[in-house]
């Protein structure tokens, strides 16, 4: 026997080597993935800054929607028990408070029972901000009436200290003692809140 023939047999070239891989096929090398990496950080990082936009943007519905569904609740439980049927602005989630400025929560109440009975408490999540706004009372046939006995008409403010989204907003209106709706707004300084 010659030299050559105890040579292990590696087969023609290109032909599949262990496990079925054809030459060459050993994976990802390192600098592939540092570029896909590096790919990958700059899309998150673009991706970042919109998607704190849409973040906001839902916390503010979210709590305009919360309102508008405590002002409606008010109405119809006013209309269900034929008696007036308070939303107002609370601290503590049990009775009414006074004062102007931003409000920490409110309450849906029927005033008049002794102890006064809490249909629904609501609180003001952070850093949203809730200003503006009267207490309203739905009388027994469902519509607001302001304290001189017209039909009442005010606009809460649900806002966010922030430039994103650019309309840092929402509007929960109350017209002619019923109707109700949330409108997306822009406060005139970008950013700053009522």
């Amino acid at each position: 026997m010659g030299e050559s023939s105890m040579r292990p047999f590696r087969g023609p070239v290109g032909s599949p080597r262990r496990g079925g891989e054809p030459p060459g096929a050993g994976g990802f090398t390192l600098v592939e993935l540092m570029v896909t990496l590096g790919v990958l950080a700059i899309l998150v990082s673009m991706a970042t800054p919109s998607f704190t936009s849409v973040i906001n943007s839902n916390r503010l519905s979210s709590q305009a929607n919360e309102l508008v569904a405590d002002i409606q609740l008010a109405r119809s439980e006013a209309l269900r028990r034929n008696r007036t049927v308070r939303l107002c602005r609370s601290d503590n989630g049990s009775a009414c408070a006074t004062g102007t400025g931003n409000w920490t929560g409110w309450i849906v109440m029927l005033p008049s029972t002794t102890p006064v009975e809490v249909l629904r408490a609501s609180t003001v999540k952070s850093p949203l901000q809730v200003s503006g706004g009267d207490t309203l009372d739905f009388r027994g046939d469902g519509l607001a009436r302001s304290s001189s006995g017209g039909l009442a008409s005010t606009t809460f403010s649900v806002c966010i200290p922030t430039t994103k989204p650019a309309q840092n907003m929402r509007n929960v209106e109350l017209a002619a003692g019923a109707r109700v709706k949330a409108v997306a707004a822009t406060h005139t300084t970008a950013g700053a809140c009522p």
